[in-house]
């Protein structure tokens, strides 16, 4: 038995140096040193012998194990830190990989792209609340009491005072109460309503309110204004239109339509048939709303718009369905 023992030892030894893997070591240990291993099975035989010869073969076939064990681990050890080398070794002939980089949202492309825009004419951005006072959002608007804009079921109340706004209009009342014309200002921000998500409506979204009001500001520079804008963001090629609309805070007021960016105003199934397609709302600033801000209607005018950012950006790219905006499909976003 001393000899097996011997030689099972050399043997281990031997395929030890051999092994260039961790599963050829787990191979060894089951092989030798595992509880139905070679050295186990040989401890088990000891009651064979002779009880005189117990205790050196006993010691013997201990020793072998111990000394099996401490270089099954120098082996662990050595293939381990070969395999850590071999990962980050560094091949400098390769040709590289250019890391993948991020960008921006397409409603961030769309807003930055409308804030240069006004920027380049002359208009400052202004940031406010999300939630607001109903005071500017509604009653410095001119929004009476009883306006519909004022229901339940198109305003998210906290309070009977305080509101998540509905447009970005409430800028107007903050910047004119604070500074004296002339003033010409942008808004962007999220605005929230109490809508259904579908294709085309979102109970949170954005929207850009642009003002200004100087001395003998007319309704010719309205339409100068946004007729600059809109070729701007889409072509030169885009005709657009006025019509007379409503709005609480502007008189006249007026819905702006441009040519179908699709069909170019043939007749499509995105502009239902009619070759336009609304983009947003404009108008004189009312005088009521120069009261609540101390500015005297009879010797300054103005005007204001606002537009909804994901309305530009599904006539820019040709988008049909608004929820993609919100949904972070990558597969999306990767085309812009």
């Amino acid at each position: 038995m001393k000899e097996k023992l011997l030689e099972i030892k050399e043997q281990a030894i031997g395929e030890l140096e051999s092994i260039q893997d961790i599963s050829g070591l787990e191979k060894f240990r089951v092989t030798y040193l595992g509880k139905k291993g070679l050295i186990t099975s040989m401890m088990k035989r000891l009651g064979e012998l002779p009880p005189e010869d117990r205790p050196e073969i006993g010691k013997l076939a201990n020793q072998i194990k111990t000394d099996l064990s401490g270089l099954f681990e120098d082996a662990h050890g050595r293939i381990e830190a070969k395999g850590t080398e071999e990962e980050f070794y560094l091949d400098i002939t390769l040709p590289g990989r250019e890391p993948a980089r991020g960008h921006l949202h397409p409603i961030s492309r769309v807003n930055r792209e409308i804030c240069n825009i006004f920027m380049k004419m002359g208009f400052r951005v202004v940031k406010g609340p999300n939630v607001e006072l109903d005071y500017y959002n509604f009653e410095a608007l001119n929004f009476p009491k009883d306006h519909p804009a004022r229901d339940m079921q198109d305003t998210f109340y906290i309070s009977k005072k305080v509101v998540l706004r509905t447009h970005t209009s409430n800028m107007q009342i903050r910047v004119m109460e604070s500074q004296s014309p002339p003033v010409s200002v942008i808004a962007p921000g999220k605005v929230y309503r109490s809508d259904s998500a579908d294709a085309s409506h979102a109970p949170m979204f954005h929207q850009v309110e642009g003002f200004l009001v100087d001395k003998n500001v007319t309704f010719a520079d309205l339409k100068g204004t946004l007729t600059s804008f809109v070729h701007q963001m889409f072509d030169r090629d885009t005709a657009l239109r006025f019509r007379p609309s409503f709005f609480p805070f502007t008189e006249p007021s007026a819905e702006v339509d441009i040519q179908c960016v699709i069909c170019r105003g043939e007749g499509c199934r995105t502009c239902s048939q009619t070759g336009w397609l609304e983009i947003l709302g404009a108008g004189m600033i009312d005088p009521e709303v120069y009261r609540f801000v101390d500015y005297d209607p009879e010797t300054i005018s103005g005007f204001a718009f606002g537009m909804g950012v994901e309305r530009i950006a599904m006539l820019k790219y040709g988008i049909d369905d608004l929820q993609l905006f919100f949904k972070n499909d990558m597969r999306f976003l990767r085309q812009f």
